[in-house]
């Protein structure tokens, strides 16, 4: 099993036809069972032509009643990408996962607050992944995203970060001492986001093929404390810890718009001792995340 999608998920792009889009989508479909997967692409004024060989519709309302999707991966240009998300929920799509960087924070507040109108009158959920994150992966399967899928091998150990870059460390890591992952899990590193490390969680919890998780956070906000103070009760697998920015100084942004800290509970050591307090085995070096996690396991 994985978490939120499989081989037999059904993806389209928006924004197939700009340059990282077909980009990346192409390497989707080059990956596992990508070909069967993503099965369409939309944009407004192109409707009725193709990508190469995949059909391109005007909306996501009418490519989904085509193909059936369930999820929708965006690289429309920040100006425009919060609408094009509001689009995807509208037209139904279960999951919608963001890559989109830069999408001003005005404009996320603003599609929160709709989704959540939404959901109250009685529409069902659509579950926001990023923006600006990489997506997921489920290994040998299907990937969403811009990850470089070489580095991923099929297993048991679900990964959930706010950096991009670290997701793939720690699943590289984990590839090279021969231990795989079930779902890889970007969150992004926006303030204003979807899906949190405590959702990411919930589903590795509830995964049987998920038996033990790796979770890497950054400065910045409360997510990682609250997860963890979830965790303590809830979650029985263990769970490697660790959070990006031991040095960095407080008040200055570093990075992820999400990543400034006024320097009391949302710095790094702040954040890491309450994962220990948790429960957590947690490291302050990056490159021994996967070898804690295997000692754990012994």
């Amino acid at each position: 099993m994985s978490i939120f999608i499989d081989r037999d998920t059904r993806v389209i792009t928006q924004g197939v036809t700009g340059k990282t889009g077909a980009f990346h989508t192409r390497l989707c479909r080059d990956y596992a069972n990508g070909r069967e997967a993503f099965v369409a692409g939309v944009h407004p004024q192109r409707g009725g032509e193709d990508f190469e060989g995949m059909p391109i519709y005007a909306s996501v309302a009418e490519a989904r009643a085509a193909t059936g999707a369930t999820v929708s991966v965006v690289y429309v240009p920040p100006a425009g990408a919060a609408a094009a998300i509001w689009e995807a929920v509208e037209a139904g799509i279960g999951l919608v996962v963001a890559i989109t960087e830069g999408i001003p924070v005005r404009d996320m507040l603003m599609l929160r607050a709709r989704m959540r109108r939404r959901e109250a009158a009685g529409h069902p959920p659509t579950l926001l992944l990023g923006p600006n994150c990489p997506g997921l992966i489920t290994p040998d399967e299907i990937k969403i995203g811009i990850m470089p899928g070489h580095i991923h091998r099929k297993g048991r150990i679900g990964v959930v970060s706010r950096s991009g870059t670290l997701t793939y460390e720690a699943v590289a890591q984990l590839s090279e001492i021969g231990l795989g992952q079930s779902t890889a899990v970007g969150i992004g590193g926006d303030p204003i986001n979807g899906l949190k490390h405590i959702d990411v969680m919930r589903a590795f919890q509830d995964d049987p093929d998920t038996d033990a998780v790796i979770m890497i956070g950054e400065i910045g906000g409360p997510d990682e404390a609250d997860c963890a103070n979830w965790c303590r009760e809830h979650f029985t697998k263990p769970v490697v810890g660790f959070i990006a920015g031991v040095t960095a100084p407080p008040g200055k942004r570093m990075g992820h718009a999400g990543a400034l800290i006024s320097g009391g509970a949302d710095t790094a050591e702040a954040k890491l001792a309450v994962m220990e307090a948790c429960g957590f085995a947690i490291t302050r070096n990056p490159s021994e995340m996967a070898r804690v996690l295997e000692k754990l396991l012994r």
